[in-house]
């Protein structure tokens, strides 16, 4: 058996090939491991969990069967769904982590996260997250009606679409002295993110000690796995037309 971390699916009703997959993960994928990760952006936006979009009830029937069969279901936020809460968690059966988290995987101490906090070089965004992630803003956002959040959604992803269009790759990825300083604070030589939508395995050495971060890739022209158990971890892919992996 294996522990499986996926992140930045971004499922939405205007995706519904790239929902199929992820169903399809959950139902033959999926009940081969221990355990499931799901280290953020798994919807393109979760407006508060007094709202669950129609076309999301499925995603969260599967999250739900697989969390009733016995299993570990983990579940982070993300830069697009921050908003999940405690009925969310019931529904599905998940466990809400926060952000960053230690694991113990497979004997190695890992650090997980959905990555976002590693982008200091995008001071606007962070100056953003650290606006959404207060309560008292949530408060005011969950409190506004349905439709309100919705066209806020919608005006708050085009401007993120109009900056993100004009910075570097470079200022959206994770930061390499920010990436050390984390992993030093935590005490551990493996993290495992997000975010960034660059899927790799970087190995370097800090303080004279292998250090490994694993970067999950997006669910967009295919699906991103990561598959961990006690020989190793491996990055594979999910092809839209099937979903049954590689």
């Amino acid at each position: 058996m294996s522990t499986l971390f996926i992140s930045d699916l971004h499922l939405s009703g205007e995706r519904p090939d790239i929902v199929k997959l992820f169903l399809d993960f959950m139902s033959v994928r999926a009940p081969r491991s221990d355990a499931l990760y799901i280290l953020g952006d798994l919807f393109e936006v979760w407006l508060g969990d007094d709202f669950i979009p129609p076309d999301a009830q499925a995603v969260v029937d599967a999250l739900k069967k697989y969390a009733e069969s016995g299993r570990s279901l983990f579940v982070m936020h993300g830069n697009r769904d921050f908003l999940m809460g405690g009925r969310f968690a019931g529904l599905t059966g998940c466990r809400l982590l926060p952000d960053p988290s230690i694991i113990d995987l497979y004997g190695t101490k890992t650090l997980i996260g959905h990555g976002d906090l590693l982008c200091t070089d995008d001071v606007a965004y962070m100056r953003f997250r650290q606006q959404v992630r207060n309560p008292q803003w949530q408060q005011a956002f969950l409190a506004k009606p349905v439709a309100e959040r919705i066209a806020l959604a919608k005006e708050a992803r085009e401007e993120s679409k109009k900056q993100t269009g004009s910075l570097t790759q470079d200022i959206m990825d994770a930061n390499q002295h920010t990436v050390e300083q984390v992993m030093l604070e935590h005490g551990v030589t493996q993290m495992i993110h997000g975010h960034t939508h660059r899927p790799s395995i970087h190995k370097f050495v800090l303080d004279n000690r292998e250090r490994t971060r694993i970067v999950l890739g997006d669910w967009y022209e295919q699906g991103s796995v990561l598959e961990c158990g006690k020989q190793g971890c491996q990055l594979q892919s999910l092809p839209v037309d099937s979903g049954t992996g590689t």
